[in-house]
């Protein structure tokens, strides 16, 4: 699932690869995709220059400025072609010619015709609309701070009082955006931290660590464009180099790299965590988890994970 990092790694590619080049065509092949009306959206895509690009968390903001012919009807003002990649989604740029991908449901032609950016969604939970700046500004303004941005005080602040998982708590984008399953299951191994722990209870010296860590992992991470499992690829189409970092993240049973003990997996706020009971002990005020009983990423049944 595409998370700050891999949303970053395509705002950079889309900096490097289309800024100042206008959308000349728009072809929508999967509706489904498309927030707001659909004739709408093509309308307030199609003749517009792209500008720049913006991202907070995991939202990715393509600035459009005015269009051709946008004055004669009246609708001068920039627009914003807001992207969430959710589970499965892609944004690549393509020749024009080359053969179309299952489940491309969005094609824009750039303005010399070679060259298109091109969406592709298997699972359809990702989609793509059409805003004006304010519209834009009330998406972002429903986010937390941007996750690499948040100073230590910020953060300390926000955990005081917090009841409930730590995990579910670094989940949460209206406290903290950028982070998903991936890093912080990372950034709660290298602060050595239990996910079952309570942000409210946490030592000032332990929420100091998982402040550093949330920020060196992510800057790790974006240095070598993001984590690629089955679906996220740059918009060259290449995947990630994070994967080789990761230490606990999908590594059900697989001994920590850091102690040899086996790495275990439990449900946490509804998503599968991964950790090292060595490392990040389970502290006696844990909040509640679920086992995970179905096998891991690695294909082996997790039976160590029944026991937290």
């Amino acid at each position: 699932m595409p998370e700050l990092p891999e949303v970053e790694t395509v705002l950079r590619g889309l900096k490097a690869r289309v800024l100042g080049r206008r959308v000349t065509a728009v072809e929508v092949r999967q509706p489904l995709v498309i927030r707001g009306r659909l004739d709408e959206f093509v309308a307030s895509v199609t003749g517009r220059r792209i500008e720049s690009v913006r991202r907070k968390g995991k939202a990715l903001a393509i600035e459009l400025g005015a269009g051709e012919g946008s004055a004669a009807r009246g609708d001068g003002a920039r627009r914003f072609l807001v992207v969430r990649l959710g589970m499965t989604g892609q944004l690549v740029l393509a020749r024009r010619e080359a053969s179309l991908q299952l489940h491309t449901h969005v094609r824009l032609v750039l303005e010399d015709g070679s060259e298109e950016i091109r969406y592709r969604d298997a699972r359809r939970f990702g989609h793509l609309r059409c805003s004006t700046e304010e519209e834009l500004a009330e998406i972002f303004a429903r986010l937390g701070p941007d996750a690499p941005e948040i100073r230590e005080e910020q953060f300390l602040q926000a955990m005081r009082g917090r009841h409930g998982s730590l995990k579910g708590w670094l989940l949460n984008q209206q406290v903290l955006s950028g982070l998903g399953n991936i890093y912080a299951d990372e950034a709660l191994f290298a602060a050595r931290i239990h996910p079952l722990a309570q942000p409210g209870r946490l030592s000032s010296a332990a929420a100091r660590r998982l402040h550093r860590a949330v920020k060196n992992v992510l800057k790790r991470a974006v240095e070598l464009q993001g984590t690629s499992f089955r679906d996220y690829i740059d918009i060259e189409g290449r995947p990630g180099g994070f994967s080789p970092m990761l230490r606990v993240y999908q590594r059900t049973g697989e001994p920590c790299r850091r102690c040899g003990h086996r790495i275990r997996r439990v449900v946490v706020a509804g998503r599968s965590s991964h950790f090292c009971p060595n490392c990040q002990h389970r502290p006696s005020y844990a909040a509640r988890s679920r086992p995970a009983k179905h096998s891991g990423a690695n294909g082996r049944r997790d039976s160590t994970a029944t026991r937290g």
